[in-house]
């Protein structure tokens, strides 16, 4: 049961920018509008993102390993969905969700980003010098940790407000 009221009244066009960029206003993104503050700023760095370095299946894949690390049923659950619509075969989503992936480069991303969430971003010198090994580039670097920034966000105000799930159920 929710925890917070998924608003349809829209605070200052911000559910209309959230259909804008999703295509629909999920639960999450509702009940965030209770913050108007909060669902803007989230919003803004999320449009950003979206137009960084980073492709975007790499960046769901990096939204649905954030979900998994942190035990988010209601973002595992729209990450899978999403990452299925992008093409992502139910092996390569569950390999994402142990970060891993078949493209060396892809897997390094997603390695860093785990470890950034288990590390609190105190990556090591020989796993940083991995990940450029594998090709990551200081650009890529800093959008990873954007992302697991962002998607931390969304994670851990879902565990606070409990939206009504509007995704089908993917257990974290």
């Amino acid at each position: 049961m929710p925890r917070m009221p998924q608003l349809a009244e829209d605070p200052g066009g911000l559910l209309e920018e959230t259909r804008r960029q999703l295509g629909r206003v999920p639960n999450l993104y509702a009940a965030l509008a209770n913050s108007p503050a909060a669902l803007a700023g989230y919003l803004a760095m999320r449009d950003k993102l979206a137009h960084g370095a980073l492709r975007a299946r790499v960046r769901e894949q990096l939204a649905l390993l954030v979900a998994q690390e942190n035990h988010c049923t209601y973002c595992v659950s729209a990450h899978t969905l999403r990452g299925g619509k992008l093409g992502m075969s139910p092996e390569e989503l569950r390999r994402t969700r142990d970060a891993d992936d078949a493209d060396p480069h892809t897997a390094a991303l997603l390695g860093i980003a785990r470890s950034i969430l288990r590390d609190r971003g105190d990556i090591g010198d020989d796993e940083l010098a991995a990940a450029r090994a594998a090709g990551v580039t200081d650009e890529e670097l800093g959008e990873v940790t954007a992302h697991v920034a962002l998607n931390m966000l969304s994670n851990y105000f879902n565990h606070l407000a409990r939206p009504d799930l509007d995704f089908p159920e993917v257990p974290a």
